[in-house]
């Protein structure tokens, strides 16, 4: 579970890039984070995982708050950036061997998960080849099997789908429902409003650093009271709020 009490970001003298979010993330969900490029998803998820620091408010990890007990909950967090361009010196097999360090995973385990997720999203045989010669769709898998290495109870994933070829895309998608129904945790922000109808359990809306609807696609439906499609009404949402 998260939770984000009164969170604001403030950068420079009065810019609210996210400005007094309240939102409870549910166990058993997989809650879609929608919104315009620069209206505050990234900035939010980046505080979710104590990379950003907040300015006003808290943000709690399993109970566990990211900025008093940072690695608790960072323990419990797998992320996947909305740039994959890091580590680039490292092959793939030390970057997710330095994952599973990290995070104290038992080097027996540690191999069988990374032979298995590689082989799931066809990188095995480019494990050995250096970051930085990968392609964007590669890097990509590579963060997303460096989540599941470690198998955290909370996934927050920032746009995970782009670059990626269409069976790992769907592949990853049946990953992150099975993962919810577990009882776990999901967020990951999107700009394919699609995606987010299919998959999430609920949805919010951010424009302008302020959540404008948080809810499920039918409730947003009924709210507007339209037979509108939902691209329409995201539309007018971020527009006019």
């Amino acid at each position: 579970m998260i939770t984000i009490k009164n969170v604001t970001k403030i950068y420079g003298k009065d810019f609210k890039a996210v400005d007094n979010m309240n939102l409870v993330i549910n166990d058993n969900e997989i809650f879609g984070f929608l919104g315009p490029n620069g209206a505050g998803k990234t900035t939010t998820i980046k505080m979710i995982c104590g990379i950003t620091p907040i300015s006003e408010g808290e943000i709690f990890v399993n109970e566990h708050s990211i900025d008093k007990n940072p690695l608790e909950a960072k323990l419990s967090i797998g992320y996947v950036p909305d740039d994959p361009n890091i580590l680039m010196r490292l092959t793939g097999y030390e970057y997710l061997n330095f994952i599973g360090s990290i995070y104290k995973v038992e080097p027996f385990l540690l191999k069988e998960r990374i032979e298995k997720y590689a082989k799931t999203f066809d990188l095995y045989d480019d494990l050995s080849d250096r970051i930085e010669n990968y392609s964007h769709g590669m890097k990509q898998k590579l963060l997303v099997i460096g989540v599941l290495v470690h198998n955290p109870k909370n996934w927050v994933l920032d746009e995970p789908m782009t670059g990626l070829d269409p069976r790992s895309s769907f592949k990853l998608k049946e990953m992150m429902r099975a993962h919810a129904d577990e009882g776990n945790t999901v967020l990951f922000s999107t700009h394919v409003l699609a995606v987010a109808e299919q998959l999430c359990d609920r949805i919010g809306i951010i424009n302008k650093g302020k959540l404008v609807f948080v809810g499920t696609v039918q409730e947003l439906r009924e709210m507007r009271q339209s037979g509108e499609s939902l691209e329409h009404i995201f539309l007018e949402l971020t527009e006019n709020a």
